[in-house]
Formats: C-alpha cells, structure tokens, sequence
C-alpha cells in the first residue's frame, strides 16, 4: 500500500474512531489482510477505543505492537454490558484472533458426580457441572488427584463401583464382587447391607465432600455410642473406624482458610509480552488444586488480559464458585459478578483484596505464576540452545525455529495414514499438527505414501508457509522421496533431513542384534553421501529425536483409531485402491462381509469388475499379509477375523517395518 493509501486509510479510521457511539457493545480490529486480530468489549465504545490509539506511546503498555497492525474496525453496540461480555467470548471463539486471550476448551476439567435420586447411589467421574439434579465435586485438575479422592472415600465410605448393567448382573449371580472383598464396596447388589444403612452411607460421603467433617464426625459418635449402648459391638468397631479414617483424612488435607468458603484465586506474572496466569481452586478451605494458562504475545495491559480470560474461563460447563479473587481490579466486576450470580443460581463475589487470607491466596497464586513463568523461560532458554546445536549440526543458514516432521503408518499396506507435528522454538505446537490419509500411494509403498502426503502439504503454502526444516523419519529412501515431492512443486531450497536409527548389520555390537539396545541415530541430509551420527547427547540429535518421536506416536495413534472404526464403519471403506463401484460389485457376486473375508483369490477375481490385482489386494486385507507376500493360487480360505489375525501376526506395532 502506498504512503497516499496509507494516510487516507488512517484518516478514515480516525474519523471512524470519532464517530463511534458511546454505548456498550464489542469492538474488532483488522489487520490490511481483513483478519481479525483483536476482540474487545466495552460500557463506552467510543472511550474504549480512542484510549488504545491515545496511549499508544506509554512506554509501560504493550498496545502499540496492537495499534501498529491495525488497518480496520468494526463495532456491534449491545443493549447491556453483560451482553458485550456474552458476545466478546463468542466472536473470540469464532475469529481466533492473534492477540486475544484465548483458552481452549478444558478438556480435563474433572469432577465427582453423584445423584442422591438414584435407588443406590454411586461416585462417577464427569467433565464439567452439568445442571441434572445431581451433586458435584470439583474441580479436580488431574485424573490421578480425582481417583485418589475416590479411593479414600470408597474406604471410608463404601458405596457401589458398578455401572447398572453390572449390578444387575451381579444381583442376578448373587455373587458380590471383589470390591466387596477388599471393602471397597457394601455390596447391595447382594443384600449385604440394607437400604437405610446405605442411604447413610451416601449421606456421610455427601457430608464429607461439602468440608463438613465436624457435623460428620459428631454424628458417627452419637451412633457409636448408641451400638456399644446396645451391645452391637461389631457395628460400634465399624463406626469407631470410619470416625478415625476419617480424621486421617482430612489432617492430610492442607488448610488455607479457616473460613469453608469456595473460592478461586488468580495470579498474573508478567515478562514482556509473555504472560502466565495460575488459578487456585479452594473448595471447602482446602486447596483443591490449580490451572495454569500462558500467554506469549499479548499487547495488552494485565487488567484487560485477565478480565477477558475471566469470561471465557468461566463457560456453561464450569462452577462459578462463591468468590473469585483477583491480583488488582478489573473493569466490569460488577457485571460479571451479576452475570455468573444468573449462571449460577447464587452470589458471586468479584474482588481485588488488600488484606488478611484473601489476599495472602492471591499471593500464592502470583508466586506460582511467576514461578510457572520463570520455567517457561528457562525451557525457552533451553530450546533455544537446541535449535542453535541443530542449525549447526545440519549446516542450516540459522537455528530452524519451525520445523515439522512427517511419518508414516499402516498395517501390512492397509489403512496408511500419515502425521506431521510441528514444533515452534523448540517446543510442540499443537496447533501445527494434522493427520493424513494417504489415498492414491500403492498399498505397502512408504516412499510413494510419504511423497502423496508432502505434495498435499506442500501445494498449500499459500495458506500454511513451509517451515524452517522438514524431518522425515526414515532413511535415504524417505529422504529422496521428500526431495522429490519439493523438486515437483519448485522448492528446492527448502530444507530436508531423516533421521532413522541405525540397522543391526550396521552396528559394530552384537549385543544390539540380540536386545535391540543402544543402537545409534543417522541423520541424512540432501547431497551428503555419509550419514551424521553425533553423539546421543548432542542437543541438537535429541531434539530430532523428539519429533521423531512424536510423530510416531501421533501416526500410530490415528492408525489405531482407524482400526477402530472398523466395527462401525463399512469394513469395505477401508480397502486399498478399490473404489465404491468395485466394493459394490463383491457385496454382489459374494453376497456377504463374511463371505468376502472367506474368499480365496481365485474366488475374488471371478467377480464382475475385479481384476487380479484387485483380488490380491482384498485377500491381502483381510489376511493382513504384506504388500510383497506372495499368494498361491490354492490358498485355503480362513475363517479368522481381521483382528485375529493381526494377532496372529504378531502386530503390537501397526507400523511397517520399512517406515523406521
């Protein structure tokens, strides 16, 4: 764009700026491309935005990177401010803009569920707090403190583990458990303990859960009491034991409070453009455990960042405790404490406190943010370092700061698929991985699978810019394969490597022969005849190895979750190289699934429309042979299912042996 272009542009936007209304609603900014960059919300439009173009030039803000980008705004006036704060979350969520706070959804938010209408109730793991009617607990921020919650409370309390159809199964054998065995479980299913009793049970756990542990405690007491009164001793024993179970618990909780308030404190630590925020979940008094959210390129203040967080961190499937602590105050506190009371059914206070526990929280969760923030700078200090190794190692012009990785997998030619992971200075970037499948390759061929995937990749550039470095797992035969899908698409300056490990005729130990052990890493690079092979402690190697690594694992696992569709999905689908008219004519001529996989190749090849390629191919399939193996023309049908001739097969690994 020309200078002239240039400031009419600005000019324009400045008397947009002037003219906008000073009503709430939400703002977008807009880079030259028209992508949005930037949501925000607002009680007074036109205040809002003249303040970013205002300080623009105060040293202590981070706006003026904003400012710089943008080329364009775009308003939509609300009625209310709590329907600006609904919005603003919305069209985060829609446009993904770059500067935002953005959280993904909390895939391992977890929580205890039980539901007292029940006739025998039961603790199940959950995601989220669903309004149903039932009780929850949480939040949990890994699976092994929930299970760890409810391994102590089946102890104490010892209510049924079984789904219903297994409880029923079990009441119909009447036979209980081994639950019940260990006294994990008082075994209704079998009469073992009567309806009223249990409901006890279900009472004390509820109890236990709300932090009510002095009102629990006193009531097994006074039971207690009365059974020894009576002379029902094994029952006083019971109760005496629960009383001291208990009390061991709780005494290992840790204590924050001496108020059993449910709460949660926010921390921000701040370096530059880089922030961390850490979230402590205090439920009851006790720390219940914490979040932690980064942050790399914000050019916004603290106050902005957080209450924007605020918003979206608190969605329709999370509990909004009854007090939500923060570092410093927020713009619209009061607005979001109205909106979270409508969401939530109770009184939610917002506040900033100066004093006492509150603030001593907010100050544990400040110390873990910069704590948190420190690690993440020494990590990227770290990676850093391993980039530089890496640049020198391959001879690149400077450290790679992208780098993605490709490999591939199948199970004897079937199902291929093919990932790529990316990492960004140094370190996994989720948002880079995608998932292939390979469609056109012959079935079994890895070189041709590997080249069908990175011309896809790399015929989308436009889009999705070409890293830095692109790794390939493998040896020369993947390399060249590489080489020749950027050679088709005139990118022979972008940079490739492979790295495989070397093979047991190649190792100067037979012990590797033997145990597969230590056997060393070969890097190969375009024109470079000899392998590298630097040391296992180079940084540079184990980051490759890393992403070798990764990849692996992400390859495999949508292979595994391709099989896995199988039982839903039409097995048929699945063959290699045979299209919908040709799947038609098999269910034709053979009539059935069943038949098909009984079929021998001859068999096969006298269907209408199939050639003998074709017939090898199906049989090859549903044999799980490799692509190569020979086929004799008497082969016996078997009767086996695909997976259990996998099995036989001996696949642990559903990747070929020639993708390594």
């Amino acid at each position: 764009m020309s200078e002239a272009a240039e400031a009419a542009a600005a000019a324009a936007l400045e008397e947009q700026v002037r003219a906008l209304p000073v009503q709430p609603g939400v703002y977008l900014f807009q880079d030259a491309a028209g992508r949005v960059i930037y949501v925000g919300k607002a009680a007074n439009l036109r205040s809002r935005v003249r303040s970013y173009f205002a300080r623009s030039g105060d040293g202590r803000m981070q706006t003026h990177l904003l400012v710089a980008r943008i080329r364009a705004l775009e308003v939509v006036v609300t009625g209310t401010v709590k329907e600006a704060l609904l919005l603003e979350n919305q069209l985060i969520k829609k446009h993904k803009p770059r500067f935002n706070v953005r959280l993904r959804d909390d895939k391992n938010y977890l929580a205890l569920r039980l539901d007292p209408r029940e006739t025998y109730p039961r603790f199940t793991e959950t995601r989220g707090f669903a309004r149903d009617g039932a009780e929850h607990f949480g939040p949990y921020t890994s699976s092994t403190s929930l299970r760890e919650t409810l391994g102590a409370l089946q102890k104490i309390f010892p209510l049924r583990t079984c789904s219903d159809s297994g409880f029923e199964s079990y009441r119909r054998k009447g036979r209980p458990c081994l639950e019940h065995a260990v006294g994990r479980c008082a075994a209704p299913c079998c009469g073992r303990i009567d309806d009223d009793a249990y409901r006890e049970l279900v009472s004390g756990a509820l109890l236990f859960l709300r932090g009510k542990t002095g009102e629990l405690v006193r009531g097994l007491r006074e039971r207690m009491q009365v059974a020894a009164r009576a002379e029902r001793y094994e029952e006083a024993g019971r109760l005496r034991d629960r009383i001291a179970a208990i009390e061991r618990t709780v005494e290992r909780q840790a204590m924050v409070s001496t108020r059993f308030a449910d709460r949660d404190a926010f921390g921000v630590a701040r370096e530059g453009p880089a922030l961390q925020v850490q979230v402590l979940h205090v439920r009851q008094g006790k720390v219940q455990g914490g979040n932690a959210y980064s942050f790399k390129d914000l050019p916004i203040d603290d106050a902005e960042a957080l209450a924007s967080l605020l918003v979206q961190f608190y969605g329709d499937e999370r509990e909004v405790p009854r007090e939500v602590l923060l570092p410093f105050p927020i713009e619209n506190a009061a607005d979001l404490s109205d909106l979270w009371r409508e969401r939530a059914g109770h009184a939610v206070r917002v506040s900033a406190p100066r004093r006492g526990e509150r603030r001593r929280l907010v100050e544990l969760a400040t110390r873990n943010a910069a704590l948190a923030l420190a690690e993440r700078g020494r990590r990227e200090d770290a990676g850093g370092k391993a980039l530089a190794a890496l640049g020198e190692l391959l001879r690149l012009p400077g450290p790679p700061e992208r780098i993605e990785c490709y490999d591939v997998s199948h199970l004897g030619g079937t199902l291929p698929v093919a990932s790529r992971v990316t990492f960004r200075g140094g370190l996994p970037a989720k948002e880079g991985y995608r998932r292939y499948k390979v469609r056109e390759a012959p079935p079994g061929d890895d070189y041709a699978a590997l080249r069908e995937v990175l011309q896809r990749r790399l015929a989308r550039l436009d889009e999705d810019p070409a890293p830095d470095l692109l790794l390939v797992d493998g040896g020369k035969g993947q390399l060249a394969a590489a080489r020749a899908a950027a050679l088709d698409l005139g990118l022979a300056d972008l940079a490739l490597a492979s790295i495989a490990k070397e093979r047991d005729d190649e190792s100067p130990s037979p012990r590797v022969k033997r145990h597969g052990g230590a056997k060393r890493e070969r890097i190969f690079l375009p024109g470079v005849k000899d392998a590298l092979q630097p040391a296992s402690d180079h940084a540079g190697l184990v980051l490759l190895q890393r992403m070798r690594d990764e990849s692996h694992r992400f390859a495999i696992t949508y292979q595994r979750e391709l099989r896995r569709k199988l039982a839903t999905r039409g097995v048929l689908d699945e063959l290699p190289g045979i299209g919908p008219v040709k799947r038609k004519a098999v269910l034709r001529g053979l009539g059935s699934l069943e038949r098909v996989r009984a079929a021998s190749v001859e068999e096969l090849a006298a269907i209408p429309k199939l050639t003998r390629a074709d017939a090898e191919r199906i049989y090859r399939f549903f044999h799980a042979l490799p692509a190569d193996a020979a086929i004799k023309p008497d082969t016996p049908a078997d009767d086996r299912s695909p997976e259990e001739r996998a099995e036989a097969c001996g696949e642990g690994s559903p990747r070929s042996d020639s993708v390594s």
